[in-house]
């Protein structure tokens, strides 16, 4: 484990030391699980534009299914002739 040092506001650190004694917990502890939670939004975050650069790319190709095939689709949800889910280009 690494040693990192850092200057923190005051309000911030007021607010650290009142969350010290509430939860009971160490100044480390707490720094180690923001910087662990903001890391893993940061980490998701870059995932969800990846995924929406890939949606988008597909999009451009033609790979989508059209709102109205959806629609259809999803009316006929609990009924005895119930559709398939639809494919690209329907």
């Amino acid at each position: 484990m690494t040693v990192t040092t850092i200057r923190l506001q005051p309000e911030v650190e007021s607010g650290l030391d009142s969350l010290t004694t509430k939860l009971h917990r160490s100044r480390n502890w707490l720094i180690n699980q923001a910087v662990r939670e903001f890391v893993a939004r940061q980490e998701l975050g870059q995932a969800r534009w990846q995924d929406t650069l890939a949606a988008m790319e597909s999009v451009a190709r033609g790979e989508a299914v059209s709102g109205q095939a959806v629609h259809e689709w999803l009316g006929s949800w609990g009924k005895a002739d119930e559709l398939a889910p639809p494919k690209a280009g329907q």
